[in-house]
């Protein structure tokens, strides 16, 4: 009964994915195949026919293929946990397999017409489409369904918008929502002059999205210029950060690799973790002390994902350049995915937008405490980092790794010798080095010790000439 009135309080959905050629883990068996040749067939036919407002530009568009080459039905695996991330519940799910995609539905006429009666008899609020929908695709599909109709690109801004809490990430939810909004505005003037709720309603509301290019174009000049001023604090920030040598460890992954669990584990810190997509979307700041007594700056960033917006990018660039800033980047990655390197290449695309591939990166194999004692010996004598941000596990041996990686503000060794009448020297070594031998002589403290180079150049008058 529960579990009723929680569905009801939820938007229906029904999910639609397209499967354009993409991988199978398994090899399609012979019928299987020539059913979709006959498919692809019916397909081919139906673009030949008249169909509803094409988009010439792009009927020559070259087969689609998934960037991470994962299977139709892993995709829609991933489609299903952004929904959940939305707050909606699934009423259905639908597949389309084609040889291409149709340029004025992207499934296709027949497609449509299912997808519509499905929606009808599951009472759907909206229907979810795991592909960019053109401005014309939208449009004609709008036209065609009994309910709204969202793409994927726009369901991931629906989170980011669910999520946002500070000033800052809600200006760059709203700025990435308009400039995707701004092209696809044509013809929806009646819906958008009301006001709504729900999935792909949340952020700056639709009485904002108005058919006055204009007026919208103005509200995103503004946001550049709010955000260029939030850039210009954050710079600031950064600054002073640096009259003081802490270097910045950034934490970069696949959304829900378990960022903020692990940012939790070393730092002690209380930040939100959650089993939901892009539940971080603000970067989180915590100095941590290693081994060689070094204090480094830990940063908790939002989460990477498969063909993430290009607005998202653009508009949360602020947020990155902690990711374009540190010295070393932890890449936290799930273990336990079934697609794992998938998601490993996606995360390095990303970081080549941000030009941040030439830092040094350490890969942090998280969720150990998921794998079979079998699978967790084979990953550990790959020489694997394995740890468990839930359980602890590991967390030294990353420390140990994150010291060794550290190049700015190496560890130095040296002799002094200080007077024991300098507390204040006295106390500010033991605080910030390692002490290896300790002699005491008449009024005089002999000390061998390890420590940052910033803090021996400080000290340069108590030591002994030849070290």
């Amino acid at each position: 009964m529960q579990e009723l009135e929680t569905r009801t309080r939820q938007e229906r959905a029904v999910l639609v994915g397209v499967d354009f050629g993409l991988r199978s883990r398994t090899p399609r068996s012979g019928a299987e195949a020539a059913r979709l040749a006959a498919l692809q067939a019916r397909d081919h036919a139906d673009e030949s026919s008249s169909a509803p407002e094409e988009e010439p530009e792009t009927s020559s568009a070259p087969r689609p293929v998934d960037a991470l080459g994962l299977s139709a039905e892993e995709s829609m695996a991933e489609f299903r946990e952004l929904v959940s991330s939305a707050g909606g519940y699934v009423a259905a799910e639908l597949m389309q397999r084609r040889g291409r995609l149709d340029p004025a539905t992207l499934i296709g006429q027949g497609k449509v017409e299912e997808v519509a009666g499905v929606a009808a008899s599951t009472e759907a609020d909206l229907v979810l489409f795991d592909h960019d929908l053109s401005p014309t695709q939208l449009r004609n599909l709008e036209r065609a369904l009994p309910c709204r109709v969202l793409d994927r690109t726009q369901l991931i801004l629906d989170i980011f918008a669910r999520h946002a809490r500070t000033r800052e990430g809600q200006l760059q939810v709203e700025l990435a929502q308009l400039e995707y909004m701004l092209p696809r505005l044509t013809g929806r003037g009646r819906e958008m002059s009301q006001l709504g709720g729900g999935i792909g309603t949340r952020g700056p509301g639709e009485t904002q999205l108005e058919t006055d290019r204009r007026r919208i174009q103005r509200r995103i000049d503004q946001l550049k210029q709010d955000l260029d001023a939030v850039r210009r604090v954050r710079r600031q920030q950064r600054q002073r950060r640096e009259a003081v040598p802490v270097p910045t460890v950034a934490l970069v992954g696949y959304t829900n690799a378990g960022k903020s669990t692990l940012f939790n584990q070393l730092t002690g810190a209380q930040v939100l973790q959650s089993s939901r997509m892009f539940a971080t979307l603000d970067p989180k700041l915590r100095a941590i002390e290693l081994p060689s007594r070094r204090k480094v700056l830990l940063s908790d960033t939002v989460g990477f994902i498969r063909n993430l917006p290009h607005t998202l990018v653009t508009s949360f660039r602020a947020t990155l350049e902690e990711v374009e800033q540190a010295e070393v980047l932890l890449h936290v990655r799930d273990v336990s995915s079934h697609y794992g390197e998938e998601q490993k290449a996606q995360v390095e695309k990303v970081l080549g937008e941000l030009d941040a591939l030439r830092k040094p990166r350490i890969e942090v194999l998280n969720k150990v405490d998921l794998l079979t004692p079998e699978d967790r010996q084979a990953r550990a004598a790959q020489g694997a980092l394995l740890v468990s941000a839930r359980t602890g596990e590991g967390m030294e041996s990353l420390i140990s790794a994150i010291d060794e990686a550290l190049k700015s503000d190496p560890l130095l060794e040296a002799e002094l010798r200080v007077p024991q009448s300098e507390g204040a020297v006295l106390a500010m070594i033991d605080a910030g080095m390692t002490v290896r031998d300790r002699i005491y002589e008449g009024n005089l403290v002999h000390l061998t010790v390890t420590g940052p180079a910033s803090l021996v150049g400080r000290l340069r008058e108590w030591r002994v000439r030849n070290s």
